[in-house]
């Protein structure tokens, strides 16, 4: 492997997805080519369809390409079945999506640490209560989802997503179901905590000035990669 593959946490060669329809065999990503650095912030843009939300799905592992492969800190996809795949996603990534997906009987502090538990992290407590201090709910620890607005819930989400310091993080709209206040303080959070913690961070947003807050961004039209382009912040760090 050479020193260039190293540095790259995602390494996406020739990725093409196709599913079947009634009307025949449908293109929805085609020949899809580039590469994330280890620590790097990627925003990957596109209209509703365009194909970005399965290119993350694909990314992660939670669905398998028809075509072309995905490494992902060094791992091809491909070779891998999926219980595989989950414990890939377990010991190396976060989530941040769109609706929460929050589980409703857990407390705000349960939510955050179930990650941990299921590691058999016996830190996980600590670390919890750690990360939501860091996102401002230190006093709704005991409050369950229903009892938390939607700023709060995805406050505890993105607590979650980075508990057990995962090497890369994907958020997939993660400030569209929120106000403009509210998710500016969730955006904020995100790239504060991405830093910190060194991660990897891969954002699917609609939102062309939320993407230009990353080093690049991957600009995807009708399922092929359309161009790469600079963000406001691949100059800064």
């Amino acid at each position: 492997m050479s020193v260039l593959s190293q540095l790259n946490v995602i390494q996406v060669s020739g990725l093409t997805q196709r599913v079947n329809t009634l009307e025949g065999s449908l293109t929805i990503l085609s020949d899809i080519n580039f590469s994330v650095k280890s620590g790097e912030s990627v925003a990957i843009v596109g209209a509703s369809g365009s194909g970005k939300s399965t290119l993350l799905s694909l990314l992660a592992g939670l669905d398998v390409a028809s075509q072309g492969e995905v490494h992902l800190d060094g791992d091809a996809l491909s070779t891998l079945d999926e219980e595989a795949r989950a414990q890939l996603r377990a010991e190396k990534i976060g989530f941040v999506f769109q609706s929460f997906m929050l589980v409703q009987s857990l407390t705000a502090l349960e939510n955050v640490m179930l990650p941990a538990e299921l590691a058999g992290d016996h830190d996980a407590k600590a670390q919890a209560v750690e990360l939501l201090d860091k996102v401002g709910l230190s006093h709704r620890l005991g409050h369950y989802p229903s009892q938390l607005s939607g700023g709060e819930q995805q406050r505890v989400a993105i607590a979650r997503a980075f508990i057990g310091s995962p090497k890369i993080l994907f958020a997939d709209e993660p400030s569209a179901n929120l106000d403009s206040k509210n998710g500016h303080l969730i955006e904020t959070l995100l790239f504060d905590l991405n830093k910190q913690n060194g991660t990897t961070l891969v954002l699917v947003t609609h939102d062309e000035q939320l993407a230009k807050k990353c080093q690049r961004i991957i600009h995807i039209e009708g399922g092929q990669l359309e161009k790469i382009s600079e963000g406001g912040a691949a100059n800064v760090g």
